[in-house]
C-alpha cells in the first residue's frame, strides 16, 4: 500500500519543503527547472527527484509530481505510458553461446517494425485482439481523431532509447527485455492536450513560470477529456509492449527451436499519471521518467546501450512517493553526444553484443547517460536489486 515502508532516506537531499532530491549528479539547470515545478500552487506535498533526473520539456525527466485537483499534461510527457517489459525464460547462456546472434537480431528486426513512423502493414491475430480491447475503451474516439491508423501502430518499437534486447542475468539465465510506449497516437494525444492546457491557462490569465507547466483543473471538461485520453494511451502502451514481447518470444523460439516458457513476467510504466494516496491525501501522481516502487512491487530499471539493466523490487519509500528511477538518465543531449562520441568507441563498447552497427546510434552511446552504477547507488533507499541483466542482442530503431 502507498505510504508503507521507511519514512527517511539516507540518500535524499532536501532542497526545500516542496522538493526532495535523490540524484547525486544534478545539473544546476535541472535543479532550477525542478524548483519551478515544485513552486506550482497545487503541488502536494512535494516533488521527488529521482537519481536519473535531467532536464526535460517543462518538467524534469526523472521527477515524481503529486498534484491536487489538477494535472500538468507536459509533466506526463508526449510518450504517454512509455515503459518496460521483461520475461525470464527457461533458457541459459549455454543455449545461446556459440550461435550466430546476428541472425536473431535480423529475425527480430523483421518481426517488429522499428523506428519512428514505421508501423505494421496488416494486423496479426494477436494484435487484432488487443485492438478490439482498445476499441471498447473510453478515449478511442479521441485516438481515431488524431491518428486513424493507430491499430497498425500496435506492436511497433519507435526510435531514440527504445529497444528490444535478449539478456543474461547473474545466474546465466536468458531474459527478453524491451522498452517502448504509446507510439505516434500517444504523442498526438499528448500534444493536443498540452496545447489545450496552454490555451486554457492563458485564457484564464494565469502566469506560469514555464508555458509547459500549463495545467488542467478538475471540474472542467478539458480535464476529463485529458484523463480519458491518458488512460486510453497508457493501456495502448502496455498492450504494445505485450504484442512486441509475443513477437520477440516467437523469434527466440524459432532461433533456439524450442518454445519460450515465461518463468517470470515484469511490466511497468515510467511516463504516466494515476490516482494515488500519499501522506493521507488522494492526489494525481505523475511519474515523468520514474517507476512505481511500492513495498514488494517488481520493477525494471534499464541502463544505457551496452551497460547493465536491473530487475528490482520496491521498498515503499514514503518520501520518494513510493517511486524509483526509470533508467540511467541522459548526461548529454543527442546533438552533443553525436559531436562527442566516435563510432569506433561505440563499436568497442558494444563488443560481444549483436546490434545494429550504425552511426544512427551514436546519440545512444553509454557515456551519453549518467553512470548507471551511480544511479543505482543513489536508489538504494528506493529499491532492492534482484537481478542484473547484460544484453547479448540489442535491437533499436534509428
Amino acid at each position: 500500500m502507498p505510504g508503507t515502508g521507511p519514512t527517511r532516506s539516507e540518500n535524499m537531499e532536501k532542497i526545500s519543503d516542496r522538493l526532495l532530491n535523490w540524484a547525486s549528479i544534478l545539473e544546476p539547470t535541472t535543479r532550477v527547472q525542478a524548483e519551478r515545478t515544485a513552486s506550482m500552487p497545487f503541488i502536494h506535498p512535494h516533488v521527488a527527484l529521482m537519481p536519473d533526473a535531467h532536464l526535460g520539456l517543462g518538467a524534469t525527466v526523472g521527477s515524481v509530481i503529486p498534484t491536487d485537483r489538477a494535472i500538468i499534461p507536459a509533466a506526463v510527457g508526449v510518450d504517454i505510458g512509455c515503459g518496460m517489459m521483461a520475461v525470464r525464460t527457461q533458457f541459459t547462456g549455454d543455449d545461446v553461446r556459440g550461435r550466430d546472434l546476428g541472425t536473431l537480431h535480423e529475425q527480430v528486426s523483421r518481426a517488429v517494425p522499428l523506428s519512428a513512423g514505421r508501423y505494421n502493414k496488416e494486423l496479426r491475430e494477436t494484435a487484432a485482439a488487443r485492438v478490439a480491447e482498445l476499441r471498447d475503451l473510453p478515449g478511442v474516439a479521441q485516438a481515431d481523431g488524431v491518428a486513424h491508423n493507430w491499430p497498425l501502430q500496435l506492436g511497433s518499437l519507435g526510435s531514440g532509447n527504445h529497444f528490444i534486447e535478449v539478456c543474461l542475468d547473474e545466474d546465466d539465465r536468458v531474459w527478453l527485455f524491451l522498452h517502448s510506449g504509446s507510439r505516434g497516437v500517444g504523442n498526438r494525444l499528448a500534444s493536443k492536450h498540452i496545447r489545450i492546457a496552454q490555451d486554457r491557462t492563458k485564457a484564464k490569465g494565469v502566469d506560469v513560470p514555464d508555458r509547459d507547466l500549463a495545467y488542467l483543473e478538475e471540474g472542467e471538461p478539458e480535464f476529463d477529456a485529458y484523463v480519458e485520453a491518458l488512460h486510453w494511451a497508457q493501456r495502448f502502451a502496455a498492450l504494445n509492449r505485450e504484442e512486441m514481447m509475443d513477437r520477440l518470444a516467437e523469434q527466440v523460439s524459432r532461433f533456439l527451436t524450442d518454445e519460450v516458457q515465461r518463468a517470470q513476467v515484469v511490466q511497468c510504466h515510467h511516463n504516466y499519471t494515476e490516482r494515488e494516496t500519499h501522506y493521507g491525501s488522494e492526489v494525481w501522481l505523475s511519474r515523468k521518467g520514474a517507476i512505481s516502487a511500492r513495498a514488494g512491487q517488481w520493477g525494471l530499471i534499464p541502463g544505457s546501450m551496452g551497460t547493465a539493466s536491473y530487475v528490482v523490487v520496491g521498498k515503499g519509500n514514503v518520501e520518494s512517493l513510493t517511486s524509483a528511477p526509470h533508467g540511467a538518465g541522459r548526461a548529454f543531449s543527442r546533438t552533443a553526444a553525436r559531436k562527442r562520441f566516435s563510432r569506433a568507441d561505440l563499436d568497442r563498447r558494444m563488443r560481444g553484443i549483436a546490434w545494429g552497427r550504425s552511426n544512427a546510434f551514436l546519440d545512444e552511446h553509454p557515456d551519453a547517460y549518467k553512470p548507471v552504477d551511480v544511479v543505482m547507488a543513489d536508489a538504494a533507499d528506493l529499491v532492492e536489486v534482484r537481478h542484473t541483466l547484460r544484453q547479448v542482442v540489442n535491437v533499436k530503431g534509428d
